[in-house]
């Protein structure tokens, strides 16, 4: 097994007199701003995300919502859980987590919607969930070992975001073909 890099009396050293850094040491391998910057994207797209579920979930009606309502709630609470993530890491890196409203849609990687047909909801939540696991994946391919934590992170939503847009295919699979027509 090869020596540690760094002596034990260095780590020690560093570690007190750059206490200021928190979370973030000599060993993180990325571009620090850059990375603030990219998860801060991550969080707009995740808020327009829970708003768009949010309002799919309380307009969505007809026959056939009650299925799709439960799981346009459900994909907002974990979007929610993600901004959440996304905060706490931009947080760890000495960043500030930007939730100004005014800028959220322009840093967002998704759009908002305003469907009415339920169809027509499903498919831009695809949509939008198509665009963050493009989105994320080259995020976490990008920073790859420079900074494992928040590769990591990026993997994780990356795979609830993978779940989500296999809900809403089979959602769409399972509505009747001629429904697109007509108003939910």
């Amino acid at each position: 097994m090869a020596d540690f890099l760094t002596d034990i009396d260095t780590l020690r050293k560093r570690a007190r007199d750059e206490i200021e850094k928190g979370a973030v040491t000599d060993a993180y391998g990325a571009d620090l701003q850059r990375v603030i910057e990219v998860c801060n994207e991550a969080l707009a797209t995740e808020i327009v995300c829970v708003l768009r579920y949010k309002r799919h979930y309380y307009t969505a009606s007809g026959i056939h919502s009650e299925p799709v309502t439960a799981e346009f709630l459900e994909h907002a609470a974990d979007e929610q859980r993600h901004a959440d993530l996304l905060a706490e890491r931009i947080t760890q890196l000495g960043g500030s987590p930007d939730f100004d409203p005014a800028r959220l849609s322009a840093r967002s990687h998704t759009q908002y919607d305003g469907s009415e047909n339920l169809v027509d909801m499903i498919k831009e939540d695809l949509i939008a969930e198509r665009i963050a696991i493009a989105s994320y994946t080259e995020i976490a391919q990008w920073i790859g070992d420079g900074d494992p934590t928040t590769r990591r992170l990026f993997e994780e939503l990356l795979a609830d975001e993978e779940e989500h847009a296999d809900d809403l295919k089979s959602l769409l699979e399972r509505l009747p073909k001629d429904l697109e027509n007509q108003r939910s």
